[in-house]
This record gives structure tokens, sequence and C-alpha cells, in this order.
């Protein structure tokens, strides 16, 4: 029998695959099919292509094969490398659950808008196996939803898991008696 856990992770895939097919529907209806018609093929290769990961830097940071580093979409997880700082709250503990779901396994990337971010880093939704990656560290309470415009498709979905965990005390909500994110914050 499937824990609620479980069937509220197999419902946020079901919505992820249905939004999915309802945007490249709608998407092929606009007058710049051309361009996005390009786009897609470019993403859809990226995202049909498997990527092993060689390293994980942190809670919403790994490495490729290739030497690529990937900085997930839509997330922060506490602080574990910042040089100069202390460790936050729950940090070690992302790093860790992150380190299992991908490390050494192959995963698919995603792209929103933006190719990288100012440090060089590649911005991706992650997926290994079944799993959406920055939504089960969100959900289970290892990280933080966060939006940094234009990358905000998966948003919403995020915004909801966040939510989902601070009100259930997992992961970060539980343990750092952190309110929110502004909160935690003040304590790094």
């Amino acid at each position: 029998m499937l824990s609620k856990r479980d069937i509220r992770l197999v419902a946020s895939l079901i919505f992820f695959l249905i939004a999915v097919l309802i945007s490249k529907i709608d998407g092929k209806k606009t007058s710049q099919n051309a361009n996005q018609n390009e786009s897609e093929t470019t993403q859809s290769k990226e995202y049909a292509t498997s990527h092993k990961v060689t390293r994980v830097i942190d809670g919403d940071t790994i490495e490729l094969e290739n030497g690529q580093k990937v900085r997930y979409i839509g997330i922060d997880t506490p602080e574990t490398v910042a040089p100069n700082k202390p460790d936050g709250c729950f940090g070690k503990d992302a790093a860790n659950k992150n380190r299992e779901l991908v490390e050494n396994k192959y995963v698919r990337l995603e792209k929103d808008v933006n190719e990288t971010d100012r440090y060089g880093r590649l911005l991706r939704y992650v997926y290994v196996d079944n799993i959406f990656v920055n939504d089960y560290l969100v959900r289970q309470g290892y990280a933080f939803a966060v939006s940094y415009p234009p990358d905000i498709k998966m948003q919403e979905l995020l915004q909801n898991a966040e939510k989902e965990a601070r009100e259930n005390n997992r992961g970060l909500w539980g343990m750092c008696g952190i309110k929110n994110r502004e909160s935690s914050e003040s304590g790094k």
C-alpha cells in the first residue's frame, strides 16, 4: 500500500507530466512556432540525454562527468561550502540526501529560460529515475523553494511542496526552528 508521501509524489509527477503536455500543445499554436520548435527540439534532446553525476557539491549543486556544474532551479539549500560562513542548519543533511539521490547515477536535465547563472553553472531541473529531484528536496524539507525570474516554470509546484514540508515540520522546518526562509537567513 502506498503511503501518503508516495501518493503525493506520484500526484506531483502526474501534474508535472500533464503540464508539460499542455504546454507543448499550446506552444505549437503560437505565432512563434518556428523559434519555439527549434528551442523545444534542443531542450528535448537535452532532456532525453542522460548525464552521469560524478560529484555532489552541496544540496543544490552537482558536477557532471564532463566537468559541468549544475545548479538546481527553484530551490536553495542551507550552505555547506560557502567560504567564511558556518554551515547552515540541515545543510549537511541536504547535501547527503542529494548525494544519495544522484551521485554516480544518470540524471535527466531540463532547462527553463536561462542557460547558466553568474558563476557559469548550468541552471536545470533534475530528474533521476522517476523522481523530480528539485521537488523532492523541497517537499521533504531539505530545501527552500526560491524564485529567480525568468526561471519560474515550476515555481507554483515548488512553493506548494515547501508549504507541505513546513506544515508537516519535515526536515529543516522541524529541526532548525525555522518559520520561513527569511528567519533561516538571519541565523546564517
